[in-house]
């Protein structure tokens, strides 16, 4: 069979299953087995593909077809135009949060000159290590209460050439008086309800990167009121939320001596992270 009709079969079986973007998920999978990039497969539709490559793709296109995250078969993800590596150890990372580590770096690109960051809740690591890759004189600790999810953090941080991270396997906040001019979170922010109505692939991640509590804000609450005696005169904390959520975490903040508040939206407008001033 050539490349082209492989890949017609495998897109063709992934709609059949209700997989989203079904030709894409295909030429991403074929490219993967053949080592190839994705692009590259547009040259090469004549290929003949025998049994030997169409084993191992069989496999990965039947359990992409039961909703496994195309990222966990492919063991990678892209994020801030670098690739790290993915499985289900952490939350598959989001191209919103991009825009969470461009307002953060933006934030220093006059100074300080050598920051202190601290991200709470990393998971996979792709906020701190993007931060730390772009402010190379930044002090970056970043924090999770999951030993798995450290595991793959420290693995990107290693494979990326950011291994001045330090890591701390706790609750949200490290132990120790450190201050900082900038914390960032992307905590788990789904209400515990809506969990078992989330697709397939979503729940794949670990629970625990998911559920918020009964209205999402369980570790919003939690943290925002620690954040205090950790970050220096005017440093500033910057939250990813859901939707909806920004009224409820901007009074929290107000609570807690945070000012300048500014709710700030995604790319598709929705009010997806909060920033805001301490003291």
């Amino acid at each position: 069979m050539s490349l082209l009709e492989v890949l017609k079969g495998a897109s063709d079986f992934l709609a059949r299953q209700e997989i989203e973007s079904p030709r894409l998920n295909a030429e991403h999978l074929v490219a993967h087995v053949l080592g190839v990039k994705r692009l590259e497969l547009y040259l090469q539709f004549d290929r003949p593909l025998g049994e030997k490559e169409r084993a191992p793709l069989r496999d990965l296109v039947r359990r992409r077809g039961t909703g496994i995250p195309l990222q966990h078969l492919l063991g990678t993800v892209e994020f801030c135009g670098r690739v790290f590596a993915c499985d289900d150890r952490a939350l598959i990372p989001r191209p919103e949060t991009e825009q969470l580590v461009e307002r953060a770096l933006s934030l220093f690109s006059g100074g300080p000159s050598a920051p202190s960051l601290l991200d709470a809740a990393t998971g996979s690591g792709v906020i701190a290590v993007s931060l730390a890759l772009g402010l190379p004189a930044a002090t970056v600790t970043a924090t999770d209460i999951s030993p798995a999810a450290l595991s793959l953090a420290r693995e990107n941080a290693a494979r990326l050439g950011a291994g001045r991270i330090a890591f701390h396997e706790c609750d949200l906040l490290p132990p120790g008086d450190d201050r900082h001019h900038l914390i960032t979170a992307n905590l788990p922010y789904i209400p515990s309800g809506e969990i078992p109505g989330l697709s397939r692939e979503v729940r794949h991640d670990p629970l625990l990167a998911l559920d918020g509590g009964e209205d999402g804000l369980d570790l919003i609450r939690r943290l925002v009121p620690a954040t205090g005696e950790r970050l220096l005169p005017g440093g500033r904390l910057i939250l990813e939320i859901g939707a909806g959520q920004d009224g409820e975490v901007a009074a929290c903040l107000a609570g807690h001596n945070y000012r300048d508040i500014r709710p700030l939206p995604d790319y598709q407008g929705v009010l997806r992270f909060i920033e805001a001033v301490h003291g």
